[in-house]
C-alpha cells in the first residue's frame, strides 16, 4: 500500500467521522431546541420553582456532550486539512468553522447555562417569582442568537465534508 493510498483511507475515516459526529450534534440541538423544551414550556414546569436547578442539569450534561463533539470536530478537521496543499482559503474557513463551534459550547458551558440558571433560581420562598426575571429575556435571546449561528455552522460543514464521504 503507498503513501498516499494509506493517506485516502486515513482522510476517508475522519471524513466518516466528521459526518456522523456533525450529524448527532444537528440532530441532538434540534431535538433539545424544537422539542424538549417547547414541551416544558407548553406543560408549564419552567414556572415551577426546581425547574431553575433541573434545566441547569439538563443542559449542563448536554452542554458538556457538545463540547467533546466540537473537540471530535475540530480535531477532524485539523486532521483532514492536514495534508491538503490546495485551497487555502476553503481550508481557513472550515478550520474556523470548527474553531467557532467550539467557543459557542465553551459559551454555552461555562457562561449561558450558568446564568440562565442563576437567574431563575427562586431563592426566597416568601416571595414567589411571577413571570420570567428581566434579565432573562436578554439571556434568551443571546442563547438564540449562538444556537442560530452553531446550526449554521454545524449546517455548513456538514454540507462540504459529508458530500465528499
Amino acid at each position: 500500500m503507498t503513501a498516499f493510498s494509506s493517506l485516502k483511507i486515513e482522510r476517508s475515516a475522519w471524513q466518516t467521522i466528521l459526518t456522523c459526529t456533525l450529524a448527532l450534534w444537528l440532530g441532538g440541538s434540534l431535538v433539545l431546541d424544537m422539542v424538549v423544551v417547547p414541551s416544558l414550556w407548553a406543560a408549564g414546569m419552567m414556572t415551577q420553582p426546581g425547574f431553575a436547578s433541573a434545566g441547569y442539569l439538563t443542559f449542563g450534561w448536554f452542554n458538556h456532550c457538545e463540547l467533546m463533539l466540537a473537540g471530535i470536530v475540530l480535531t477532524g478537521v485539523l486532521a483532514i486539512e492536514r495534508n491538503r496543499r490546495w485551497g487555502e482559503t476553503q481550508k481557513l474557513f472550515e478550520i474556523g468553522l470548527a474553531a467557532l463551534l467550539l467557543a459557542i459550547a465553551l459559551i454555552d458551558t461555562y457562561l449561558m447555562t450558568p446564568h440562565l440558571s442563576a437567574l431563575g433560581l427562586q431563592l426566597n420562598l416568601f416571595d414567589p417569582a411571577i413571570g420570567m426575571p428581566e434579565g432573562m429575556i436578554s439571556m434568551h435571546l443571546g442563547y438564540w442568537a449562538l444556537e442560530l449561528l452553531k446550526f449554521g455552522s454545524v449546517g455548513t460543514l456538514l454540507a462540504l465534508f459529508g458530500r465528499n464521504s
